[in-house]
């Protein structure tokens, strides 16, 4: 098992309460923990009173980022799975598996006492529950091991680490990983450049969100411009976002191809206040049908349509229409999973170059152009206060945004 000097030295030094790992992506931090801090822990506390808590964004995460990378690493007689009571068999000891979303989600755990916890993407967590966990870890050997990557310098999680609590707190770049290949450390920070994200996810900094969001899409607008190689679209996906009286209701097509290669096809927006009775859903559909139309003569057949599924009312009536007119395209609610994570990854698109769009996206251009971070506000929020078209970058990203749980990079094994 090769450690880098970061990971030995976390080996050695994380003996308090709270033991956190923070700073860029692949740059080790959750290796260590898999390979050693998490099997270590657990054995070093069976038999003791208390839960042993494994705790991530979702359950999902807590499989594919923590419980997988295990089992490579060991075997599944050791690293069992997740069962219907969210609980894993781990190194011979009952483990609860939760999300850590949504306060409702570790329910299960309130009132107990926790010998042990393991918090995967902690910055990601519903604040709620990282309050509930510091006072379940109420046993004398009871402590934590998490790792994040870094958000707001306002962040909750930020407040704690800088608080004075029984913390370590060791800090990761992306250059503290010699095991990564130089072509993939390059590639990275060539995604990033220009973005915060370049400051958290490289230099691994609490960094605050400022100006515009897709800076490398707003400095050249026309460099990203490119005519659609039908031929070679793998599939075509629609979204939709419904916009109320002061917005517009939004459509998007996206062209996928192999490779990782992303093409917003077509977009339109139509304004409720330019039409005299406004837009209801019967004109509504007419105006979707009409845009699939067109998106099929031009670019192709679509597979899916996603739709905000805030307004059901709608989205059941372009259901419907769109059944009846073309049944061969499944249409569903979006999943709307959250903004930022939508945004990070349009901006490695961008960066890798793999994100294109066509002369018949105007209004989406115009709205990757004009969106910016809130100023005023503590976390990384989007400017919604109507300078800029959000209900076009909504649409867009509801016909993404089911790739993005995708583009997460496995761990690799050997010592990362």
């Amino acid at each position: 098992m090769q450690l880098s000097r970061k990971q030995n030295e976390y080996i050695v030094n994380a003996t308090h309460r709270w033991n956190i790992k923070s700073g860029a992506v692949r740059s080790g931090k959750s290796y260590v923990d898999t390979a050693y801090i998490v099997p270590a822990r657990i054995r070093e506390r069976a038999g003791e009173p208390g839960l042993t808590v494994i705790l991530g964004v979702s359950r999902e995460t807590v499989e594919r980022n923590v419980l997988q990378p295990m089992r490579e690493i060991y075997t599944d007689r050791l690293i069992g799975t997740i069962n219907n009571r969210n609980i894993a068999r781990v190194c011979g000891e009952d483990v609860y598996c939760l999300g850590a979303e949504k306060i409702s989600q570790v329910a299960k755990i309130q009132g107990s006492s926790i010998k042990y916890a393991y918090g995967d993407e902690v910055a990601k967590w519903n604040q709620e529950v990282f309050q509930m966990l510091k006072s379940r870890l109420d046993k004398q050997y009871s402590c934590f091991d998490g790792a994040c990557n870094p958000e707001s310098p306002t962040h909750w999680l930020k407040q704690f680490i800088d608080s004075d609590a029984d913390i370590y707190l060791q800090k990761y770049r992306i250059f503290d990983n010699p095991f990564l290949p130089s072509e993939y450390v390059y590639n990275l920070c060539k995604e990033y450049e220009g973005t915060v994200y370049y400051d958290r996810l490289i230099e691994g900094q609490w960094k605050r969100a400022e100006g515009s969001i897709y800076r490398k899409f707003a400095d050249a607008p026309n460099s990203f411009v490119q005519k659609a190689d039908r031929e070679n679209i793998a599939r075509i996906e629609i979204g939709v976002d419904f916009g109320g009286n002061g917005s517009g209701h939004s459509f998007v097509a996206t062209g996928k191809y192999k490779g990782g290669r992303v093409q917003a096809l077509m977009s339109r927006r139509y304004m409720n206040k330019d039409y005299t009775q406004g837009i209801d859903a019967n004109l509504l559909s007419d105006l979707f049908l009409q845009f699939v139309g067109a998106v099929i003569e031009k670019y192709g057949m679509p597979g899916f349509v996603y739709w905000d599924n805030a307004e059901t009312v709608l989205g059941q009536s372009i259901t419907k229409a769109c059944r009846e007119k073309y049944p061969r395209v499944a249409v569903l609610p979006a999943w709307k999973i959250r903004i930022k994570d939508r945004i990070d990854y349009t901006v490695r698109l961008m960066g890798a170059g793999l994100f294109s769009l066509t002369e018949d996206c105007e209004t989406l251009s115009t709205a990757l152009q004009d969106a910016v971070w809130d100023s005023k506000a503590d976390e990384d929020v989007r400017l919604d206060d109507g300078t800029s078209d959000i209900d076009t970058l909504d649409a867009f990203e509801y016909s993404i945004e089911r790739d993005v749980a995708q583009s997460h990079y496995n761990p690799v094994k050997g010592g990362i």
